[in-house]
């Protein structure tokens, strides 16, 4: 359809630019999410995987990686549903720390980040639909369902066809029986 190869480009621009203005700044997207990886992640660094980074410049690097190669997917239209997730997974982190409208103390400031950040939720929608357009195919759960009703059916009825040939057997030994 017309509408994914027009739609699909322009959703993916939006975060492959985001990608790259990421790795640009990335001290200061890195001040701005401190405060989110002090609350979250490095009070559970214990428990993460040797190696793992925590520090905000890596993970503002990986971030950003993600954003570029996961929205060019995603604009060329390979692997749209896993690029468009991979974009929501990204996306609600860079939401929570770079708009917490809800610390805002000024009412003007309030309200440009409560902006960016339903922006970002309308972004996310979008990635939401198009993580679950399945372009008019079948969905992965629908054949599933048809498979799982198919094998029931040949089940049922290969049942029904062993019990006829038992009831068949026992009528032919009791009719040689009988004579």
């Amino acid at each position: 359809m017309i509408l994914r190869r027009i739609a699909r480009p322009m959703l993916g621009a939006t975060f492959v630019f985001g990608g790259i203005n990421a790795l640009r700044y990335c001290e200061q997207h890195a001040q701005a999410a401190e405060p989110l990886l002090d609350r979250t992640l490095r009070k559970q660094s214990e428990k993460l995987p040797e190696g793992t980074p925590t520090d905000a410049e890596s993970l503002i690097r990986i971030d950003a990686a993600v954003k570029i190669v996961a929205g060019t997917a995603l604009a060329l239209g390979a692997f749209p549903r896993v690029s468009a997730a991979l974009l929501i997974g990204s996306l609600v982190p860079t939401t929570a720390a770079g708009h917490p409208f809800w610390e805002q103390e000024d009412s003007a400031a309030r309200q440009q980040e409560l902006a960016h950040f339903l922006k970002n939720a309308g972004l996310a929608g979008g990635l939401l639909l198009a993580v679950v357009d399945t372009e008019g195919k079948p969905s992965v759960g629908w054949r599933a369902r048809q498979t799982v009703r198919a094998t029931s059916q040949q089940v049922s009825g290969a049942g029904r066809t062993a019990a006829d040939g038992v009831r068949a057997a026992g009528d032919s030994a009791r009719s040689a029986g009988a004579n």
